[in-house]
């Protein structure tokens, strides 16, 4: 294994922000556990340690000592995981001159108000995609108990040929040596996996760049995930060995047959140009009249989502992301992803569109023997509901409580 980040080496006497680990059984609930399509109408789900103890039936409950918390007309369901976000952007103003203008202080900030919307959306994993070096810094800050906020697993900075697809929030290199040095920084920074941009309205990399910057990755134990929106350019990842898509677009079934045989998965982001084509909101953001038209068209068309469909359909499995900090998407925007998932047909029914934040997420990024289910023995990544995000996923408008480890993080009297 590579060599720790440098900050995992200082000594930390005591957490500036931490949170008591309390035993807990929330009782009377809804319990959506993931397993499958398992719904416990009327079930408890107890918590000690951190960990998930027991999930069952009111009926299988015995006597305990533990604090109960009535959750009737509630649904307890996993922790969820947005595979696809950007902490360091505001959700607000213009991407480029955010990465070129912003002090790193205030980069610092606007991840750490997003933080606290994520935990407050019931989000409990991140997957931070880059935005200069932020993330480094943030996944710092909660993990050394500075600031709280969900886990994080970060990229550090995005890996670009020189010039590439907006370069201005990225590390540019050219070469497959540079390619290297590139991955290598971001390892020494404590990257948890490794982003490419591998494409825009052209492919991206020569051939001796993408074979370098895939093998450095892996070399080093990192998973590598790729930037790419069309046929020609997720072909090509694929066939070089990428793990992940990100974003994903049209797809011939060739392509499609690729990403089944070497198991790559994807993660959608569709919120950008969901609440952008929303006039309503889209306005509020400045977004431009000729935008908002673009948008709209975009989102009517379903055969823009065909090769999508056509993958899921597939088995190519298939996870929630948003894109949070572009314009118009905040990092709490979850239920707007997830109906659209439904909508056009990448998932099939909002219990898989809930799998695809949880579980499906998990596994993409090998936590499912921790994460992504409510099983005894896992950590306590969990969130109650007020209503049935089943019958109606804008419930998860109303999270009313978030625990990471058995840590209650969010909630009403905290």
């Amino acid at each position: 294994m590579p060599e720790p980040a440098a900050w995992r080496y200082q000594k930390i006497i005591r957490p500036m922000f931490d949170l008591p680990v309390v035993r807990r059984v929330f009782v009377n609930a809804r319990v959506l556990t993931m397993v499958g399509d398992q719904v416990i109408e009327s079930g408890f789900v107890e918590i000690e340690n951190g960990k998930i103890t027991a999930v069952g039936a009111m009926s299988d409950l015995g006597s305990t000592d533990a604090e109960q918390i009535d959750c009737t007309g509630m649904t307890i369901m996993p922790g969820m995981i947005n595979s696809h976000a950007h902490l360091a952007w505001d959700g607000v103003h213009d991407l480029a001159r955010q990465s070129m203008d912003d002090a790193v202080e205030i980069s610092a900030y606007k991840s750490a108000s997003n933080m606290l919307k994520n935990l407050r959306a019931g989000v409990t994993l991140v997957r931070d995609l880059g935005m200069n070096k932020a993330n480094f810094f943030a996944k710092q800050a909660i993990e050394q108990g500075i600031f709280p906020g969900p886990r994080l697993l970060i990229c550090g900075e995005a890996i670009i040929q020189t010039g590439g697809h907006t370069y201005w929030c990225c590390r540019e290199a050219s070469g497959a040596d540079e390619m290297r040095r590139a991955v290598r920084e971001q390892v020494r920074g404590g990257a948890d996996l490794i982003k490419i941009m591998a494409c825009h309205d052209t492919l991206e990399f020569t051939d001796a760049e993408l074979e370098a910057v895939i093998d450095e990755s892996h070399r080093n134990g990192l998973p590598i995930t790729a930037h790419a929106t069309y046929n020609d350019c997720i072909n090509r990842v694929a066939q070089f060995g990428v793990d992940c898509v990100e974003h994903g677009g049209s797809m011939t079934d060739d392509t499609i047959q690729i990403l089944v045989d070497k198991k790559i998965p994807i993660v959608t982001t569709f919120a950008p140009l969901v609440m952008q084509a929303n006039e309503e909101v889209a306005r509020k953001f400045n977004i431009p009249e000729w935008k908002i038209e673009e948008r709209k068209k975009a989102v009517a068309n379903p055969s823009r989502y065909t090769g999508l469909v056509n993958a899921a359909k597939a088995g190519v499995p298939i996870a929630f992301g948003t894109d949070a900090g572009s314009p118009a998407v905040g990092h709490e925007i979850v239920a707007p992803e997830l109906k659209f998932m439904v909508k056009i047909g990448v998932v099939t029914d909002n219990y898989a569109a809930l799998r695809s934040a949880t579980i499906v997420a998990a596994r993409i990024s090998q936590l499912d023997s921790k994460i992504g289910t409510l099983e005894a023995g896992k950590d306590a990544d969990l969130i109650v509901i007020d209503g049935n995000p089943l019958a109606d996923l804008d419930a998860l408008e109303r999270v009313q409580a978030t625990y990471i480890a058995g840590k209650q993080m969010i909630g009403v009297g905290n």
